[in-house]
């Protein structure tokens, strides 16, 4: 396995703990267990924990924003329709894990913004990738007047990305997706209509 490889496969085993038990409990030996590496090896793939980290963030982005994008670009499906079934697959993936696991992105952001300034910056570049993603949509979704003309996307798309983090959070709360259902239903109709 090249170098590239087994630290992709650390970065990956990295986000798959961190989901369970956050950045600050996830135990670089423990990662390194898993992952079959030596011990005092960490630091030949990553300067540091912070670096380690950061590189889960991005791989969790990257993961998210295929999909995304794809999703929010597909000339196919109307615009509201696009971010409707993006949403409910969002529904269906939390469901599938028994709300138990929600967003890493999420959870990181309200366990390290507060700690740490680099993670921080690097969760809002990843939140604003989001939030740009779904502007661009609405906006399309204006201009083919699925909205009013007085909507704004960028608002919109802030407050729905604000929404969906709150309803994911509550939804592992309450041990139930129905926070998530009750988001979309008030959204499309509630919020985005015309």
């Amino acid at each position: 396995m090249t170098r590239e490889n087994k630290r992709a496969e650390i970065v990956k085993i990295g986000g798959e703990l961190m989901i369970r038990g956050g950045f600050a409990k996830t135990g670089i030996e423990a990662v390194l267990k898993k992952a079959r590496v030596p011990k005092g090896s960490f630091y030949y793939y990553f300067p540091s924990k912070e670096d380690f980290g950061l590189a889960v963030i991005d791989d969790v982005a990257e993961q998210m924003f295929g999909p995304l994008e794809a999703c929010m670009s597909d000339a196919s499906v109307r615009p509201l329709a696009r971010i409707r079934n993006y949403l409910e697959a969002g529904l269906a993936a939390v469901d599938g894990k028994c709300c138990k696991q929600g967003c890493l992105l999420g959870d990181l952001g309200q366990e390290l913004a507060h700690q740490n300034e680099k993670f921080r910056h690097r969760l809002e570049e990843v939140f604003s990738r989001w939030k740009a993603c779904l502007a661009g949509c609405l906006a399309e979704a204006r201009k083919r007047k699925e909205l009013s003309a007085k909507a704004d996307p960028e608002k919109l798309a802030g407050f729905i990305l604000s929404g969906w983090e709150g309803a994911i959070l509550r939804s592992k709360v309450a041990r139930s997706v129905e926070p998530m259902k009750q988001f979309i239903d008030v959204l499309f109709g509630q919020v985005l209509v015309r």
